[in-house]
């Protein structure tokens, strides 16, 4: 026999609603309950909130398995899955003239011409000094270009410089190139690059700077609309 038990709302002994239906939405269970459906699948084709705009899946360390083979496509914006979140340059923009070792500590600015882009929130820069926006494990990268008219030159450094505690720089990387003449008496142009993998682990702390050296007098280019001097700095993950 074939039975069918209309109605629009079913409570418990206490009064209260456990299914309720309204207007073609169904409600199950009322604020600050725990509804379980018990079995190995529910289906449905959406999942919104029922207030707000928050929605959790799982609780503090359960695992969300998603199967192989499945797509899933992110129209919105992603957060919290690591990854880049932080992509910067910064150029240096007028060229200067210098031997012995030289911190590089001027005429900085953001790379912001000509399409050039970023990512997230920018680094912050004081007379040299490079503060990061978060922390995470970050590439840092310089590159020197200099020239120098006749003579020989045997080293030209380009050095990148951290600290952890706010206070005292260590060289962390350093790249070389040289100069010479060969029997050429014109000017000579070149360029020295390094990097190295920073993990900040406090942002008010760790900081990063750079510094030049030569032989003799050297002059270091630089350029508000191209990136001669300039330094790159890229979060690759979280600490």
């Amino acid at each position: 026999m074939t039975a069918i038990l209309k109605v629009d709302t079913i409570q418990d002994t206490a009064g209260n609603n456990i299914i309720n239906e309204s207007s073609d939405t169904i409600t199950i269970g009322a604020a600050g309950d725990t509804v379980t459906v018990p079995g190995t699948e529910v289906k449905s084709n959406k999942l919104s909130p029922a207030s707000g705009t928050g929605l959790q899946l799982g609780d503090s360390g359960d695992t969300i398995t998603i199967p192989s083979g499945a797509t899933i496509t992110n129209s919105g914006t992603a957060s919290g899955f690591g990854g880049i979140t932080v992509a910067d340059q910064w150029r240096v923009t007028a060229a200067s003239s210098t031997s012995g070792q030289v911190e590089i500590d001027s005429n900085w600015e953001r790379v912001d011409s000509r399409g050039l882009g970023t990512i997230g929130t920018a680094m912050t820069e004081s007379s040299g000094i490079f503060s990061f926006p978060s922390t995470g494990v970050y590439v840092v990268t310089i590159n020197v270009k200099s020239y120098q008219g006749s003579g020989d030159q045997r080293y030209v450094h380009a050095y990148i410089l951290s600290t952890t505690d706010n206070s005292s720089y260590d060289r962390v990387a350093e790249s070389s190139m040289w100069f010479t003449s060969a029997g050429d008496s014109g000017s000579k142009y070149g360029s020295s690059t390094c990097n190295v993998l920073f993990d900040v682990t406090n942002t008010s702390t760790h900081k990063i700077k750079f510094r030049k050296n030569s032989e003799a007098t050297i002059t270091t280019e630089g350029d508000t609309d191209i990136n001669l001097t300039f330094a790159t700095f890229i979060r690759l993950g979280d600490t």
